[in-house]
């Protein structure tokens, strides 16, 4: 039964939204709705025709249907499935190719008729585009049209291949790709300048005749854009928002990829909210920040000007609220992260429940070699500094974003070096020429070989030391994970797996640390991250039993790819003019993603550019709040046990 409360928080929205806690929860949602289709259209003697979308964000449904039809029978026997797009030109064994794509994440494991499969061609000459086009409209009329439609959307608000600017009747065709959604798909080929300009899509039209339109995003770097089109209006710039005038659509969310919606910036302007703790202290943040002024200078005509007239009448007089949510962002400024030695505490110093113990064991687990300084360097800095037995933990080799020219530039080294010091060993010759063979004659988006893999890995982890070093963790502090997950030689991963979970078990059992620090910042553009800070819960699910993990803190820290909220920020360490210098110069010891990086996603700033305008950024959220004026700040939440998704 629907709550008043939840018609006033989804008043603003224009197309049905379903959130979810996790990612694992809305593939599971869609899976079953799915599978209750196909089940019953069997039932009937009918098919089931499904609209399928590649990327990321359905391979969870995917893999869910799979499991389905290996464990409970489901049968694909009555399905009949039409793809969304294709790159053109593209040929299908190609590891761009979405039909490559479809066989390795679904069709590969059901018993689906290969016959029954449609995904845009893209062989097909030039000359019968057009025609191509049009006899898939008809085979999709033809199939008695799609009855549920999976939909991702892309940070331009496209869905399928139509780039702002495709009109709601715009059909299947052959369209010029978005240099932004290019930008976006460069990882997958390895450089942008190996992106096709060109994709066959089904048009907006084509998709809106779909009995049933699923839309799903995960994350918040998919956040501003689903509002966009949940929330604004129908418009040929976010083709997405053409949902809004469809029948029977729904969009389903994590709770992440809802964070721009107004039911989760700003609930109250809609209606009565509860008033928890930590919504008292983001709506007097975000008033703080809507009228400019500081958080002890807000006066009872703000709140009531800016549709907080329940707060107030609930928890005011207004400064008493002030001053509560201004001691809380006041108590969250330390400069010691590894908190300060009984010692040399003094009265009014910030305890935390186990500064009794110092030095702390620490690890830093960054799951690529440059991320600990990137997201969190100056902090590293201060517990080295301090005195802690600081570790840090690569999860992954990193070797994908290594340029070809640097990993010849190597090899060469290492031949001259050879040659100079009369090291003639005939393995180590063999090794060097297979490298510069392959990379000397290598194709845009070959795979490398496991040589070729293993000399960049080695160039990522030199520079990994290196940046620590200038952090001043000592070399034998630095620990390289290699987890297997990510090392396929190509872009798309493969599952996380016990194995991955087992060698950071082993690590903490060996290091059984006071503190832990992990990324939380999930806006990576291929996921890594999110699959790194997966095995570092599943671990701890594992130990957090044992006697040395009771009283461990786990910090998530961000930078990379985004910065924590203001009002959800519950440790910020700021960071001296020198402090920041150090910081910069730990960056750029990373010299194969300095001036340009092989995944720099949408942000063009170098990663050091962008971690210290964040910071900075958030140095400059505390000044105007009224807190301490400070150079920059790394901002970190403590995790509080429950999985943020799976």
């Amino acid at each position: 039964m629907t709550k008043m409360h939840d018609v006033f928080l989804t008043q603003k929205e224009r197309i049905p939204v379903a959130v979810f806690d996790s990612s694992k929860e809305v593939n599971a949602a869609v899976a079953s709705e799915i599978a209750k289709l196909i089940r019953e259209r069997a039932a009937a003697g009918k098919k089931a025709v499904l609209g399928l979308a590649t990327g990321s964000t359905p391979t969870g449904v995917y893999a869910e249907l799979v499991r389905m039809h290996q464990d409970e029978g489901l049968s694909f026997a009555n399905v009949v499935t039409f793809n969304l797009d294709e790159y053109y030109p593209m040929q299908p064994h190609e590891l761009q190719s979405y039909r490559r794509f479809m066989n390795e994440h679904l069709f590969d494991h059901v018993d689906i008729d290969p016959a029954n499969v449609h995904i845009p061609d893209g062989t097909v000459d030039i000359e019968r585009v057009y025609d191509h086009c049009a006899d898939y409209e008809r085979a999709i009329d033809e199939a008695g049209g799609v009855d549920i439609q999976l939909l991702g959307i892309g940070r331009t608000g496209h869905i399928g291949f139509n780039e702002p600017g495709s009109p709601k009747t715009s059909v299947t065709r052959l369209i010029t790709l978005d240099r932004t959604t290019r930008l976006d798909a460069a990882g997958d080929f390895f450089g942008e300048e190996n992106v096709p300009r060109r994709a066959i899509t089904m048009g907006v039209a084509t998709i809106l005749k779909a009995r049933r339109l699923v839309m799903m995003a995960f994350g918040e770097g998919k956040a501003k854009v689903v509002a966009q089109a949940v929330e604004g209006p129908m418009v040929e710039s976010v083709s997405a928002s053409f949902l809004q005038d469809h029948p029977n659509a729904q969009v389903m969310l994590d709770s992440a990829a809802s964070a721009a919606l107004t039911r989760s910036m700003t609930p109250w302007v809609l209606g009565p909210v509860p008033w928890d703790k930590q919504r008292i202290k983001q709506a007097v943040i975000w008033l703080a920040r809507k009228v400019d002024k500081p958080i002890l200078k807000l006066t009872e005509e703000d709140y009531n000007e800016n549709f907080l007239q329940d707060l107030l009448a609930e928890h005011g007089p207004a400064y008493d609220i002030n001053i509560r949510i201004f001691r809380e962002m006041q108590n969250t400024i330390t400069g010691w992260p590894g908190g300060k030695p009984d010692a040399r505490k003094r009265p009014g110093d910030i305890s935390r429940p186990n500064d009794h113990i110092f030095p702390k064991r620490v690890i830093c687990f960054s799951p690529h070699p440059d991320d600990d300084v990137i997201s969190m360097g100056g902090t590293l800095i201060r517990l080295a500094d301090q005195g802690h037995d600081v570790h840090i933990a690569y999860q992954v080799s990193g070797n994908l974003a290594v340029f070809d020219e640097d990993a010849i530039r190597f090899a060469d080294f290492a031949r001259d070096f050879n040659r100079m010091f009369g090291i003639d060993d005939s393995k180590t010759a063999d090794i060097e020429q297979h490298i510069e063979a392959v990379l000397k004659g290598k194709q845009p988006g070959q795979v490398d070989s496991p040589q070729v893999q293993q000399l960049k890995g080695l160039i990522r982890r030199g520079e990994a030391k290196a940046g620590a070093k200038a952090a001043g963790v000592p070399e034998d502090h630095c620990h390289f994970l290699d987890l297997p997950f990510y090392e396929t030689g190509t872009v798309r991963k493969a599952e996380l797996s016990d194995a991955d979970t087992q060698i950071i078990v082993k690590l903490l059992r060996e290091v059984k640390p006071h503190q832990i620090y992990a990324a939380g910042d999930l806006s990576d553009p291929h996921g890594t991250h999110r699959v790194c800070l997966a095995a570092i819960m599943r671990a701890i699910d594992e130990v957090k039993a044992e006697d040395w993990f009771k009283g461990c803190e786990v910090w998530l820290y961000r930078g990379a790819w985004q910065e924590w909220e203001p009002e959800k920020i519950e440790m910020a360490v700021p960071l001296s003019p020198s402090e920041l210098m150090r910081k910069r110069n730990a960056i750029f010891k990373h010299e194969s993603q300095k001036d340009k990086a092989m995944f720099p996603g949408s942000d063009k700033r170098e990663f050091w550019q962008r971690a210290e305008d964040r910071n900075r950024g958030t140095a400059q959220v505390y000044d105007k709040l009224g807190l301490a004026e400070y150079e920059a700040i790394e901002g970190f939440v403590q995790w509080d046990g429950e999985s943020m998704f799976t």
